[in-house]
């Protein structure tokens, strides 16, 4: 069995914490901190949204991006983004639902 370690990572400055592999940690963390980027860019282009609204569309940016044109380059490079992505949405539905 692979050895997961606890981390915490911060989603519109609310902490979560997932397990992952070691050698994951620091490609998680950049993803984090540029989701978190998205979203203060999002708060700043769109105006009296919900905070649940600007995290919605980073997820939405993120989910999409490996099937647009920028993305396809960077899919070879984070074969694990899918399943990260998809381990971070079932996070958030699950806080805010």
């Amino acid at each position: 069995m692979e050895q997961l370690i606890p981390v915490n990572i911060i989603v519109a400055d609310r902490s979560y914490r997932i397990k992952i592999k070691p050698e994951e940690e620091a490609e998680v963390r950049r993803i984090m901190k540029e989701v978190n980027e998205k979203i203060v860019d999002f708060k700043t282009s769109y105006a009296g949204k919900d905070l649940q609204d600007y995290i919605a569309m980073a997820l939405i940016m993120y989910a999409t991006h490996p099937v647009t044109s920028g993305g396809k380059a960077q899919a070879s490079t984070a074969p694990f983004l899918q399943e990260k992505l998809e381990k971070l949405e079932e996070i958030i539905n699950q806080a805010l639902g």
